[in-house]
């Protein structure tokens, strides 16, 4: 078992970094590299962020809200609770950086059955998330060439496969393509910002957008009359405007791969939740400004009405190009997390050792298989409304195990290094905390028979810990020996 860290003793591995550990790489296996810069974090953030929700999202907020000032201030809002998430979470990644994402601090806070059992959440959240944005990438492709021979879920497939090969490459080659993808993805929505803005004529000009005249009224909406219906409405709103900022958590996964974490991890989850919140309040300014409120509120797609508003025929074409860049910067980040969560469970002996496998390119081959090959099997044979409710409702159970983490963790180990310090603190934690419980509530109330199918799955994870788990080991941070620092860092 590893050290109690309420007693503030030493771990034998940390005390002498040369000691290794028995699930520790052996060189010939190969290890994670720490070779990542400031630059993948900010591409992670971003590109595990920006997906197909924010094409569809803003109408829904404005139809909610009843005005375009407080749906602005609502994704504001809904962005600074990103922030402070981001905030505590760099506390976590920084004072323990290793590899696998959430489980790691509930493992610290809590010991290896909670730390299995978030990281078991964890790898099941991103599988089923991949699985249904694989068939959006199909159902994108096929609308910008018909005549394609394949049909959607072949098409996912091939996908899948296509990043697969990517992250077999290497380390270098996952962050070589997710810095493009998420560069292309930026420019797409800000060069849309300004085709809005310089080529909109103003919302007051009629709309042309088949797609939303049969549900336009030419009424505008109004806001809730009601403390009660304007809170309702307002809960609805930021849920949905929150679940858009999901995925600014994603360079956590590679902790111990930054050559500079404690520099490096901060600068990566603030920075990249800031530009997201700059991009989707302008988004929204834009779309404000091109279609008239109404039609905004009706809009199931409102970022194609504005397209095909400005770009005619072609703006639909425009926008499906778009998303489908967006969601493959979602697949390629979700598809090199997701094996770090296995990598670190089997190093700390919560997994079979085989799983800890690393090739010349730093890449978990055995986890990365194991994980694009449950995908492909939920992906030919998943109902993906009820995957995608699944995946939403751990990923909420995910941010408030690590809220709770964060405050036990300055309890119990005061003298644990802290190379950032969550601003705020205990009131920023406090305050998300409060956050991700209601949205739990919320995802209970609204759909309890997905929620029960997440808490079964869930419960799979106990006979996998019970024939696998072990004791665990005793390696809780970087000094454990699982670093290796190459001379030079990818910016």
């Amino acid at each position: 078992m590893r050290d109690d860290p309420s007693s503030g003793s030493p771990n034998p591995a940390e005390a002498n970094p040369a000691a290794p550990t028995p699930a520790e790489p052996t060189p010939g296996r190969g290890s994670l590299l720490s070779i990542l810069g400031v630059g993948f974090g900010l591409a992670g953030a971003i590109g595990g962020t920006i997906g197909g929700g924010i094409l569809r999202t803003p109408g829904l907020v404005v139809g909610q809200l009843g005005s375009g000032p407080l749906a602005i201030g609502a994704w504001m809002l809904g962005g600074l609770y990103a922030l402070m998430g981001a905030i505590c979470v760099a506390e976590l990644a920084t004072s323990v950086p290793r590899a696998g994402g959430w489980y790691v601090y509930s493992r610290r806070a809590f010991g290896d059955d909670a730390g299995f059992l978030v990281g078991w959440m964890d790898w099941l959240g991103h599988c089923a998330g991949v699985a249904w944005v694989t068939i959006t990438v199909g159902e994108y492709a096929l609308a910008l060439l018909p005549s394609l021979p394949l049909g959607v879920k072949p098409l996912a497939i091939l996908s899948l496969a296509l990043f697969t090969s990517i992250q077999l490459i290497g380390l270098r080659a996952g962050n070589g393509s997710q810095q493009v993808l998420s560069l292309a993805k930026t420019l797409a929505f800000l060069a849309l910002v300004a085709a809005c803005f310089l080529l909109g004529d103003g919302a007051a000009s009629p709309s042309i957008s088949p797609a939303a005249t049969p549900a336009t009224s030419g009424v505008a909406p109004t806001m809730p009359s009601g403390w009660l219906p304007f809170s309702v409405a307002a809960m609805f709103a930021l849920q949905a405007i929150i679940s858009t900022y999901d995925g600014w958590h994603s360079p956590i996964y590679f902790a111990e791969e930054f050559e500079q974490p404690e520099r490096d991890l901060p600068r990566s989850l603030i920075g990249g939740v800031v530009a997201v919140i700059a991009i989707y309040v302008l988004l929204n300014l834009a779309l404000l400004h091109v279609l008239p409120l109404d039609q905004l509120a009706a809009s199931a797609l409102p970022v194609a009405d504005a397209a095909e508003r400005i770009f005619g025929a072609l703006g639909g074409q425009a926008i499906t190009a778009l998303a489908l860049v967006s969601v493959l910067g979602l697949i390629n980040a979700s598809i090199m997390s997701a094996p770090r969560v296995l990598y670190g469970l089997a190093r700390d002996g919560l997994l079979p050792p085989a799983l800890m496998g690393v090739n010349a390119g730093g890449t978990p081959v055995a986890a990365l298989l194991l994980t694009s090959g449950a995908i492909g099997l939920l992906v030919l044979f998943g109902d993906f409304a009820i995957l995608l409710a699944i995946a939403s409702f751990l990923y909420v159970s995910l941010y408030g195990s690590s809220f709770v983490a964060l405050l036990v963790l300055r309890r119990s180990e005061p003298d644990l290094p802290r190379p950032f310090r969550a601003w705020g603190h205990p009131w920023s934690a406090l305050v998300v905390l409060a956050g991700s419980l209601l949205f739990l509530v919320a995802a209970i109330g609204g759909d309890g028979r997905h929620s029960l199918e997440a808490a079964l799955l869930v419960g799979l994870g106990a006979p996998i810990r019970w024939l696998f788990g072990g004791g665990g080991n005793s390696s809780d941070g970087p000094a454990d020996g699982a670093r290796h620092n190459p001379p030079t860092e990818i910016p």
